[in-house]
């Protein structure tokens, strides 16, 4: 019914008749504000606010203040309203209720047929921090917060150019979120940039409440466990890959942004890569994904050995594991499946109790449970050794939507490494390595540029070159790749 009422209305001459509209649009809301104002000299106006989304204070001391009767004439003309604040008109009453539910103040006058938007929004947000989840020890230390207008600001404050676009969009037939798209013009890949814009419009819900339902609304495999957008809450993340010709999507009342297309190897990669000298940076890679096969593959490959492949541990080190589980009651397997539940458990804990005994209840419940766990003869100290490397393994993988992927995968890997040991260890990685292979994301495969090759892309995967690279470090890599040209 309010629908009907204010879509393709227009704004009445008669300031009661609008006044009339507004207040059964917003009926049972307490905090719309009606301010009429009666001049002598000037015609009556009206002044319609919402009580915390507009700055009541700049409205009280700036715009309605006259000191003298003679100042309610020139309050109502145009130079006065631009110079209080940025205005704008509208002959549409939907127009004017969207100003309104967006934090404007919306002013009519009697005998005109439009009316004033003015923006006076309240500065109620978060003020900008160091990020929560990414933290560097060298770089940039802010990070996005729910207001986009902010987000866009630290985003424009790194790329000062025209050549920055951004492009709103309103999605959601209720909640009316604000979404941004962001590009470089001349340098973004237009496909990626028309499949984004293409598959937003095409979202139809009630509600956008996170960047989390615009991922899920537009990715391509809904089913994979792995994600197929970066989402990151550090502007200058966002700025070095607008400048690969990835497309960004902010989201207003969250401090994530979104960022397509992703590609697997982004995984190992942190911002702070590019901050340290190029050895550093290429050390912490190969580190990253070490620990990447630790926490996927440990489990199941302890599991598959100690299981049904006695023979390939030393003899020395199996005596010694025979020992340490004697007396469990329960099979290699069940044994790591109870830990590696009880490790999920203690970490899903200590993220959902308050920071101040969060960390303290996750560290003393690991270090009780653990050790009464393996006195009890329940499980083994080695088992507790494998799940607690595996554990730490995850946490140094930078992004963490895809620490989950590889905490959720290590479960069926240990399943098959129980049910058929190493050959279901190869089973499993060849259905992953088959799964990744078809996966896409925005039309750029999900391995690139590993599969399919792009060797002038491959050195970025393993290692971040330096910046100023050197003619003996160019030839190198046309050695590797076999191009080299005539004058090395």
């Amino acid at each position: 019914m309010d629908d009907v009422l204010a879509k393709d209305r227009k704004i009445s001459q008669r300031l009661a008749e609008n006044e009339r509209i507004l207040r059964s649009l917003f009926n049972n809301c307490f905090d719309i504000t009606f301010r009429p104002f009666f001049p002598s000299d000037a015609p009556a106006a009206l002044l319609v606010y919402i009580a915390g989304l507009a700055d009541t204070d700049k409205i009280n001391n700036e715009l309605f203040r006259p000191d003298t009767p003679s100042q309610w004439n020139s309050l109502f003309t145009d130079i006065h309203l631009s110079t209080v604040a940025s205005s704008d008109t509208t002959e549409s009453i939907q127009e004017a209720v969207e100003g309104l539910l967006q934090g404007q103040s919306v002013l009519f006058m009697e005998g005109r047929p439009d009316c004033y938007f003015l923006d006076l929004k309240a500065k109620n947000g978060r003020t900008i921090q160091e990020p929560a989840f990414e933290q560097t020890i060298r770089g940039p230390r802010d990070s996005f917060t729910e207001q986009i207008e902010v987000n866009v600001i630290l985003i424009r404050k790194r790329i000062q150019s025209t050549k920055l676009k951004l492009e709103p969009i309103t999605v959601g037939s209720i909640s009316r979120t604000k979404l941004i798209i962001v590009y470089l013009e001349g340098i973004v890949d237009e496909l990626v940039l028309s499949q984004v814009k293409e598959r937003i419009a095409r979202i139809r819900t009630t509600a956008i409440l996170e960047s989390g339902y615009i991922e899920e609304m537009i990715e391509d495999v809904s089913f994979s466990p792995f994600p197929q957008m970066q989402v990151t809450e550090r502007p200058d993340i966002v700025s070095a890959n607008l400048f690969e010709g990835k497309v960004a999507v902010l989201t207003d009342g969250t401090p994530n942004a979104l960022i397509v297309p992703m590609t697997f190897w982004t995984t190992f990669q942190s911002a702070e890569d590019y901050y340290e000298r190029f050895i550093f940076a290429s050390l912490m890679r190969w580190t990253r994904l070490i620990l990447f096969a630790i926490s996927l593959y440990l489990p199941s490959l302890f599991v598959a050995i100690t299981t049904f492949h006695s023979q390939l541990m030393p003899t020395n080190f199996l005596f010694s594991l025979t020992a340490a589980r004697e007396g469990v009651p329960f099979p290699s397997v069940i044994e790591a499946l109870l830990i590696e539940f009880m490790f999920e458990g203690l970490r899903e804990a200590g993220i959902r109790l308050p920071k101040a005994t969060g960390s303290a209840v996750s560290i003393v419940g690991a270090l009780v449970i653990g050790q009464a766990a393996v006195q009890a003869g329940i499980v083994s100290a080695p088992m507790v050794i494998v799940v607690s490397m595996t554990g730490i393994a995850s946490f140094a993988i930078p992004r963490y939507n895809m620490s989950i992927a590889f905490r959720i995968l290590k479960f069926p890997m240990l399943i098959l490494s129980g049910m058929f040991g190493l050959y279901g260890v190869t089973m499993g990685t060849i259905a992953l390595l088959v799964h990744l292979a078809r996966l896409e994301t925005f039309g750029v495969p999900y391995l690139s540029p590993v599969s399919p090759l792009r060797p002038e892309g491959i050195k970025e995967v393993f290692i971040r070159p330096p910046k100023l690279e050197s003619k003996r470090f160019r030839n190198l890599f046309a050695r590797l790749r076999g191009k080299i040209g005539d004058e090395a």
